[in-house]
């Protein structure tokens, strides 16, 4: 095996060399674009993806409403997946790419005997649902507690933090389904906002002040 190999070298947060190794031998290298779909509600879930680069967004769909539940990023895996492939059962979410993502995919029977066979995988593992925990927790409190008008200016601000802009490429369709509401609701609210001055409204860019 090729030591220097590019893509085995991203899975250097494996702590386990041999697991690295066993990863990258059972895994298929998939690119895939904007949009794409990589799981659906209601299908069985044969593979589990491991990110090198890029996001997945996971969300449940109920009628016209989304419910986005985290994001997989980076050195991440989706645990929705996950515990789907561990007990043979059908995806309960949706997984779509909101960027270009490159990943490792490997079969879904890996999971038990990667278990079995190494600890760092397990750490791996429970470190994956501890951090989706905590997101669905945060989730849960904000929808609970907070107003929806300070939802939209935290999400816009954390953002701006996370890509180092003061402007975020998103529709007010995509905002509102990322905070769990209308379009309806959003725009009026971002009105609400630039005249406040606190955001400047584009075509499909939000320029937070």
């Amino acid at each position: 095996m090729d030591k220097s190999n590019p893509i085995l070298k991203k899975l250097s947060f494996f702590s386990d060399t041999e697991l690295q190794e066993e990863v990258f031998d059972n895994a298929k290298f998939l690119s895939v674009k904007k949009g794409d779909v990589i799981v659906k509600e209601g299908q069985y879930v044969k593979f589990l993806p491991i990110v090198l680069e890029g996001t997945i967004r996971v969300y449940q769909q109920k009628e016209d409403r989304e419910i986005l539940l985290y994001h997989v990023r980076a050195e991440e895996t989706c645990t929705m997946s996950l515990a789907a492939a561990y007990f043979n059962n059908k995806s309960s979410s949706h997984g779509v790419a909101i960027e270009a993502t490159e990943m490792l995919i490997f079969p879904s029977e890996m999971i038990t005997k990667w278990q079995l066979k190494y600890p760092s995988w397990n750490k791996y593992v429970m470190r994956m649902f501890r951090s989706r925990y905590d997101e669905l927790i945060n989730s849960f409190e904000k929808i609970a507690f907070e107003n929806i008008n300070v939802r939209v200016i935290e999400y816009l601000r954390k953002k701006c933090e996370t890509e180092s802009t003061n402007k975020i490429h998103i529709s007010h369709q995509n905002l509102a389904l990322d905070i769990g509401t209308t379009r309806v609701v959003i725009s009026r609210i971002l009105k609400q906002y630039e005249r406040e001055n606190k955001i400047k409204l584009f075509r499909g860019v939000i320029q937070l002040l």
